[in-house]
């Protein structure tokens, strides 16, 4: 369906799979209906976001601009809904993610993206969890051709602190807080017990002395949410991959939601030019 044109033939089709226990997946690819043999970038969102936060948008239409199909989507348990597409308002399907459910919708828009356009080269960009959610699928799907990770996380129970485990797991539910509306947010201790269950296979840092295909790490020097520190330490397990710091730059890169200027934040665009450059420099 399309649902957007632009400058310079610029469209936006939306799109809806089946994702983990057979919630729907909303998701939307940007590209300029001129140009083709495009490359895909699939996006995958952060812990408390979703496909539409802030400047994502933006950000699909600069890749679109240059010539890539920029695809992002909703995880399913990502707590959007349809009706509520801005917003995380379903706290019941939010507090029942996982890291197995989150995979699995991934391993989903792959197959659709490689069904939809078969000849596509596909990489793969995730920010801050979904940066950690990248990783672990460029080590074992070899369809992902090129990894950027932005902001990533290299272990997921960062998210939450270990002290709070114990009483977790007796309670079945722990809240962590949405920083912008302040609003407690339930986790379940399904998520805790997946980990557990799954530790070394979704052990981010063993995921990334696997990862076989070029890979750019950026990461903002100012960001309190994931210390660039962490950015080091994946660089660290694979040599190979080039680390890039964004002097001044945020968890977010200047960017908030909602995000109303019409152009991307000064540190946000650094990193989609930075993106740009990698991915054009290893196209084959």
């Amino acid at each position: 369906m399309l649902i957007q044109e632009e400058k310079h033939m610029i469209r936006k089709e939306e799109f809806e799979i089946s994702g983990a226990e057979g919630k729907v997946m909303f998701g939307d690819y940007t590209f300029n209906d001129e140009a083709s043999n495009l490359r895909t970038i699939i996006f995958i969102h952060g812990f408390k976001g979703f496909k539409d936060w802030g400047a994502h948008n933006l950000m699909a239409n600069f890749f679109a601009e240059n010539n890539y199909r920029y695809l992002k989507f909703n995880l399913s348990h990502n707590g959007v809904t349809a009706d509520k597409p801005n917003d995380v308002t379903d706290l019941e399907s939010f507090a029942a993610n996982t890291v197995s459910k989150e995979l699995f919708d991934i391993d989903q828009v792959i197959d659709y993206t490689s069904k939809q356009f078969p000849s596509t080269e596909i990489s793969l960009v995730g920010h801050s969890r979904g940066g950690g959610l990248a990783i672990l699928e460029a080590a074992k799907d070899k369809r992902v051709k090129k990894l950027i990770t932005w902001s990533s996380i290299a272990d997921f129970s960062s998210l939450w602190k270990k002290e709070q485990e114990e009483d977790w797991l007796s309670t079945g539910r722990i809240y962590v807080e949405n920083a912008r509306t302040k609003e407690k947010m339930p986790l379940d201790s399904t998520l805790l017990e997946d980990l557990k269950e799954h530790e070394a296979a979704y052990n981010i840092l063993k995921a990334a002395k696997k990862v076989d295909v070029p890979w750019l790490i950026l990461h903002g020097d100012n960001d309190v949410n994931v210390d660039f520190s962490v950015a080091q330490e994946l660089a660290q397990k694979q040599l190979k991959a080039q680390i890039q710091r964004v002097e001044g730059a945020n968890h977010v890169y200047g960017a908030s939601h909602p995000y109303t200027a019409e152009t991307l934040p000064d540190h946000l665009e650094r990193v989609a030019n930075k993106t740009l450059a990698f991915l054009n420099a290893n196209n084959n």
